[in-house]
């Protein structure tokens, strides 16, 4: 792989990632009630959580 080949492969990568988290954290902050310091941290590394489990199941289903 040339190098920047590698590096599209990383910017899609972290693109895809931002995306989900994005979304999950949009979605966490529209189900909470009160937005606290502390509710906005525990949504932030879920949706961090998530947006890595969603990328990892799209690449077992698709193979890439």
């Amino acid at each position: 792989m040339t190098p920047r080949a590698a590096m599209r492969t990383t910017l899609r990568a972290a693109a895809e990632l931002l995306a989900w988290w994005t979304a999950l954290a949009a979605l966490w902050l529209i189900v909470i009630s009160a937005v606290d310091t502390l509710e906005l941290a525990v949504g932030a590394a879920v949706a961090a959580l998530g947006a890595l489990a969603a990328r990892a199941a799209r690449r077992a289903v698709t193979g890439r």
